[in-house]
């Protein structure tokens, strides 16, 4: 590990300069290959005199100071709190020196302007010296300084901060305190012997990483199908209080689980090339980001399935359905979910990858809740109740591989996006949501599946036109991939109609 400690404070002969040194001890002790940069030492001008500070040229120290910015992977920055906040010297290094272009690049591509860090590979901690407590620097001022230097500055390049260490109050501190402050900044340096993170900063951040693969957000779309199902099959809101119903849910979980990391998995090279992912597009990134490695999702993958089977095996054994049919079926939906990328299958690589999701996420688990829960198969019921919600489950999972388009064409993915184009994906959309709108009513109308589509799902019309207005206007004449991040929003909550109106009338 190569770390840089950046000397903040305009006098180096100061308490920051002594805890720098200090520090430096630590980490040298420690095995890692450190460099120090004072800022004092530098000559350059600190004020932005172009319009952006990547037109103003550098000067030769501020051209050194990046370069040792690139060499390191672990930045320590020691500077004294002024009015709440650095000294001006050290906020005039930060506006010239992580410049666009260096430190971060600003886009505009569709729904998704803003920018990406270029920095990212990078971990900080901040060492702050100040004139009060603490604790009334962190809980009564709120920390600005500290908040802008984390979030706005470091954090916009893409530099995550691991680590805060306020030191205070300096002015009526004792030889004895400053003595101690010393020896803490030592310490800190010697902790790098095991990483930048602090062993409760790794168990935290492998648990954000394990969720944010799980993508936990699209698991209620299979919860409202699967309990639709339950519900049809005893005719009261009894079946959520039975032992079977939640041991079902917990396979659907653990299969919805394996199939997530498996695509996670399988799609890598797809991720790797996307340039706009999104929250519903594009994968977690743990892989892409290096946050987990393909070792970890492989056991990940392993432990959801085996969970599933048992899961699966105890609701087979206290079910009221039939268990042959009901692990038909679960075996059905198990082999189509995974079927999605994982080979030999690969369904999303045969422009049936779309058709798969709607129908797992619809037909299949409302399946599963149907047979498990008494039904028979080929009762015409569940697969009634289904038709609706599996077509408002396909204009979201078609417009999800807009952004996805070039990354999945390269990758040889064949999704609908790529065979037909952008906005062909947009008109099967559109011609999918009036279907599944029409179709709603219609079952309403003639009191098909039992009367669970009741008046409420005439709301659904309101939101399909909204739907096919924003697709005209942004994807039907569009070549070029971009995210689309309202357009999911929009499209994902249109199968709220078809899912949430059934549950009620059938509770």
């Amino acid at each position: 590990m190569n770390v840089l400690i950046v000397l903040g404070h305009p006098r180096t002969d100061s308490l920051c300069g002594a805890l720098a040194d200090a520090y430096r001890d630590g980490a040298e002790a420690a095995g890692r290959e450190v460099r120090e940069l004072a800022v004092a030492d530098l000559e350059f001008d600190p004020d932005v005199r172009e319009v952006s500070p990547a037109d103003q040229p550098l000067e030769p120290d501020l051209r050194a100071a990046q370069e040792l910015i690139e060499w390191a992977d672990h930045l320590v920055f020691v500077y004294p709190n002024w009015w709440g906040t650095m000294p001006a010297r050290l906020k005039g290094f930060f506006d010239r020196v992580l410049t666009p272009g260096f430190a971060f690049v600003e886009y505009d591509e569709g729904e998704g302007a803003g920018h990406e860090g270029l920095l990212d590979d990078k971990t900080a901690e901040l060492i702050v010296t100040m004139d009060m407590p603490p604790w009334v620097y962190r809980w009564i001022y709120r920390q600005p300084g500290t908040n802008a230097v984390k979030r706005a500055t470091l954090g916009y390049a893409g530099v995550r901060t691991t680590r805060v260490t306020n030191l205070g109050p300096v002015t009526e501190s004792t030889p004895a305190e400053r003595e101690r402050w010393l020896e803490e900044a030592a310490e800190l340096g010697r902790r790098l012997a095991t990483g930048p993170d602090s062993r409760a900063t790794r168990i935290r951040r492998r648990a954000t990483s394990w969720l944010k693969a799980l993508r936990l957000q699209f698991y209620p779309m299979a919860w409202v199908a699967y309990t639709i199902g339950a519900l049809a099959a005893v005719g009261s809101s009894e079946a959520l209080s039975s032992t079977a119903y939640w041991l079902g849910f917990a396979f659907l979980f653990f299969l919805e689980a394996g199939t997530v990391l498996s695509n996670e998995y399988f799609d890598y090279p797809t991720d790797r090339e996307n340039a706009f992912a999104g929250p519903f597009t594009g994968g977690s990134r743990v892989l892409v980001d290096g946050s987990l490695e393909f070792d970890d999702l492989r056991r990940g993958i392993g432990v959801a399935l085996v969970l599933a089977v048992a899961a699966g095996g105890a609701a087979l054994a206290v079910g009221p359905g039939s268990p042959v049919s009901t692990a038909v079926v679960m075996i059905a939906l198990g082999v189509l979910a995974l079927g999605y990328t994982v080979p030999p299958l690969e369904l999303s690589y045969r422009t049936l990858g779309e058709l798969d999701v709607a129908v797992t996420h619809s037909t299949g688990v409302l399946l599963v809740g149907y047979v498990l829960l008494g039904g028979a198969p080929n009762d015409p019921l569940p697969w009634l109740l289904s038709v609706p919600f599996l077509l408002s489950v396909l204009p979201s999972i078609t417009l999800a591989g807009v952004p996805d388009r070039e990354a999945d064409r390269a990758a040889g993915k064949e999704t609908i996006a790529v065979r037909f184009g952008i906005d062909g994906a947009a008109r099967i959309a559109t011609g999918i949501a009036i279907l599944a709108c029409l179709t709603g009513v219609g079952w309403a109308m003639l009191d098909v599946a039992g009367g669970a589509y009741g008046p409420l799902v005439a709301l659904s019309v309101p939101h399909a036109l909204g739907l096919v207005w924003l697709l005209r206007n942004r994807l039907w004449e569009r070549l070029e991939p971009a995210r689309i991040d309202g357009l999911m929003a929009a499209s994902l909550t249109f199968l709220v109609w078809f899912g949430v109106v059934p549950l009620l009338n059938l509770a």
